[in-house]
């Protein structure tokens, strides 16, 4: 009896190891461990997902953002840009208040704010990348695509390189499909080396776009840096009526 029992606990044990084995390499196939390490070293994903909202601010703009709807309100003097999770919406003193294009612009600054943890949505795809080389130094890197069914722009690409000892992301590339929804050769590259602690995650502090030379080598700054300024995370959730366009 004691050796039927001593083999059916065996038996139960090994089938879930089996199935934690299978988990764990299904964890590694989807999040290369090379980016699981870019997100630990700037506050962990677990922990990034437990908040609910970032907000900050970019020139004349607050951003607000909820960080598991996606829903979004971009605030400035002259006009109010929202997403309420399923319509974009403008409401603006004149027609020449907002002059970007609202479905493309309203979680545009999001997306480069919050790398590298939107890299972990779901319907991504990784794949090994060649190094970025600047100033005689190698950034190892990721390309980051999407399945056919994400977002409103599924064939944009973007590459993310990092700092091989220290694994703090250094550098973006990416291509915008949104306007004409083809794939893209023109590649856009921003710096990160500007990182401040907000509550336990690092985010940045100023974006920098690059210029490439004639080699297609990035070469130098393409204008002066982004900043933003009053950063912030929280568990605390948003009021969600903000995010709805107001009455006239």
């Amino acid at each position: 009896m004691k050796k039927i029992l001593l083999l059916s606990i065996t038996i139960l044990t090994l089938i879930a190891c089996s199935k934690e084995t299978k988990k764990m390499k299904t964890i590694n196939k989807e999040i290369p461990l090379a980016i699981s390490k870019v997100f630990q070293k700037h506050g962990g994903i677990d922990k990034w997902n437990e908040l609910n909202q970032l907000t900050f601010i970019k020139g004349n703009e607050t951003h607000a953002i909820d960080l598991h709807s996606r829903k979004s309100l971009i605030t400035s003097v002259s006009y109010k840009l929202g997403f309420d999770g399923e319509n974009v919406w403008l409401q603006q003193k004149d027609s020449m208040s907002f002059k970007g294009n609202k479905d493309f612009y309203y979680n545009l600054y999001f997306y480069f704010y919050a790398m590298p943890f939107v890299l972990a949505d779901d319907g991504i795809i990784y794949e090994k990348t060649d190094d970025l080389i600047f100033e005689g130094k190698n950034y190892p890197g990721f390309k980051i695509s999407f399945k056919s069914n994400i977002g409103s722009s599924p064939d944009d690409n973007y590459y993310v390189y990092y700092n091989s000892k220290t694994y703090q992301m250094e550098w973006l590339q990416y291509s915008v499909t949104f306007f004409s929804k083809k794939p893209s050769t023109k590649v856009n590259t921003i710096r990160y080396n500007d990182w401040i602690d907000v509550n336990g995650f690092l985010l940045p502090n100023s974006l920098t776009w690059y210029k490439k030379d004639e080699n297609g080598n990035v070469s130098e700054p393409a204008r002066s840096p982004t900043i933003f300024t009053n950063q912030n995370v929280s568990t605390k959730k948003l009021d969600e009526n903000i995010f709805y366009k107001p009455k006239e």
